[in-house]
């Protein structure tokens, strides 16, 4: 019978090697069996205190042995497993527990401070001088966990992404959309990773880069995991070189900040694969990674809504310099043009997608998602060469990409407009060559008012996550504005790119 619970995963590879390591964090371990083992009780221990199927249980925690169980132990009891991102303040997090009706959240020591006014019944913290991890998982009986069968189109994962309303949306993804991506990239020749691999798991988890495309692939071959709970360019590269690393599932900081190391080559000795996605890979970075180690980094393009893999250059008979690839097996594409109709080679148009592995809309009520045809509109512009290869243009959304995670301009707008001498500000993203874009704040100051560059940028980091704030801050006289009175934000872009390609010459 085909697998239906993302869970089944940990016991499907728990039943073909129960004594392999699953996971290495540190100087911890954990088999497969054992991992199972946790993932029932886990299970148990979230049913006896008192969630039920459907409920919303937060996650915050970095990567760890811990989210493995929580995450797992949550879909396998038929809930919804709800990662937040750890740095995410206090007024992030409460909007998100609110919006998504989480009924519980597991945290540790160091994060549970973020979660504000949470009652004690709400919280299971991990680590030393709390014991309400280890009274979850003692809770109930720790046999295999029993229940009605849930999965397939039953949600197990809520991940927030920003949307076109400046607010964070909740991307519903089912047991069926994260399992079919698993099977796509699974069907690669020759393949992403084998049951003898061990995967870098430096991503974030709470991403679904890191949490599917990472620690969900490795369940689904049952290779090894090892996991590093924050990316140190000499102490992970130190990591990939002890532990015998063999994949790496990355993004382009990674690799832009291993590209400046003198031991480059011996740390990726063992390395047999490296992947990048999130946002783009500087050419350069490439020709330095490939000259060191003698390794190509293979690059993809995705989005939280496709759980998360469209295309791969691993899908693509030679690697080309700016590409993303092709589509990985079981995923169609199309580009359509202002009309709808489909363009020639080389026009960009915008990048429509389908498969198994799309979400089933936004939280709560499924808005947004695909067609009646099952076609998503990706809100990005690309074109395909003459040989199907795919090159991202640009995007028909505001969003800016910082290190893979999406920021909505209007977000950080209004965390700048709440300061006492901002009357007017813009946000827009520029390029930087370690996180791909980042944020740039373009403010008109109220009359007589006085404010610094540090003193704004202090301001937005008490109200947002510290890679949404802006890094750079400019203050102009006035903004430029349409006919209809919005800030002409295409004027701006087009002002920043002439200023950098000035400051390049």
């Amino acid at each position: 019978m085909a697998v239906r619970n993302l869970a089944d995963l940990v016991r499907d590879a728990a039943k073909a090697d129960p004594t392999k390591v699953a996971l290495i964090d540190a100087d911890a371990t954990v088999t497969w069996a054992e991992l199972d083992g946790l993932v029932d009780r886990a299970a148990n221990g979230l049913r006896a205190a008192g969630c039920e199927v459907g409920d919303r249980v937060g996650i915050l925690l970095p990567n760890c042995i811990e989210f493995a169980i929580a995450y797992f132990g949550a879909v396998r009891a038929g809930f919804v497993a709800v990662p937040f991102n750890t740095a995410y303040t206090p007024h992030e997090l409460r909007f998100q527990l609110a919006d998504a009706s989480v009924r519980l959240v597991v945290t540790d020591t160091e994060h549970v401070g973020q979660l504000g006014d949470l009652t004690e019944d709400s919280l299971v913290v991990v680590g030393a001088g709390s014991g309400s991890w280890q009274q979850l998982l003692d809770a109930a009986d720790a046999g295999s966990a029993t229940g009605d069968p849930v999965g397939g189109e039953d949600l197990a994962l809520l991940l927030y992404t920003s949307g076109t309303s400046g607010r964070p949306r909740g991307a519903m993804l089912s047991h069926r959309a994260l399992l079919a991506n698993l099977d796509q990239l699974h069907s690669i020749e020759p393949p992403v990773a084998t049951a003898d691999d061990r995967v870098l798991l430096v991503l974030p988890l709470f991403h679904v880069y890191g949490l599917n495309s990472g620690l969900g692939l490795v369940a689904r071959i049952g290779a090894t995991g090892v996991l590093a709970r924050r990316f140190d360019p000499i102490e992970t590269l130190a990591l990939v070189h002890d532990q015998q690393v063999s994949c790496i599932v990355g993004a382009p900081p990674m690799y832009v900040a291993w590209a400046a190391l003198p031991q480059l080559g011996e740390g990726l000795s063992s390395v047999r694969l490296a992947l990048s996605g999130a946002a783009p890979l500087p050419p350069a970075v490439v020709a330095s990674i490939l000259e060191a180690s003698g390794h190509h980094v293979f690059e993809g393009y995705g989005l939280t809504e496709a759980a998360p893999v469209l295309t791969t250059t691993l899908c693509s008979p030679v690697v080309k310099v700016g590409s993303v690839g092709r589509p990985v097996p079981g995923v169609d594409v199309k580009i359509l043009d202002d009309i709808e109709e489909e363009v020639d080679e080389h026009d960009p148009g915008e990048l429509i997608v389908r498969g198994d592995n799309l979400f089933s809309g936004y939280w709560p009520d499924g808005e947004g998602g695909p067609d009646a045809e099952g076609w998503f509109r990706t809100g990005d512009i690309a074109y395909a060469d003459a040989d199907g290869d795919l090159y991202l243009v640009d995007r028909t959304r505001e969003l800016i990409l910082v290190s893979g995670f999406n920021v909505y301009p209007r977000e950080v707008e209004d965390a700048l407009a709440d300061h006492d001498a901002v009357e007017e500000v813009a946000v827009i993203g520029v390029p930087h060559l370690y996180t791909g874009e980042t944020v740039k704040a373009l403010v008109v100051l109220k009359p007589g008012a006085l404010a610094t560059e540090d003193e704004l940028i202090a301001h937005a980091a008490s109200r947002l996550a510290r890679f949404k704030c802006p890094t750079v801050v400019e203050f102009v006289a006035s903004l430029p504005h349409s006919q209809t009175g919005k800030v002409s934000k295409g004027r701006l872009r087009a002002d920043a790119e002439a200023q950098s390609a000035a400051g390049s010459e």
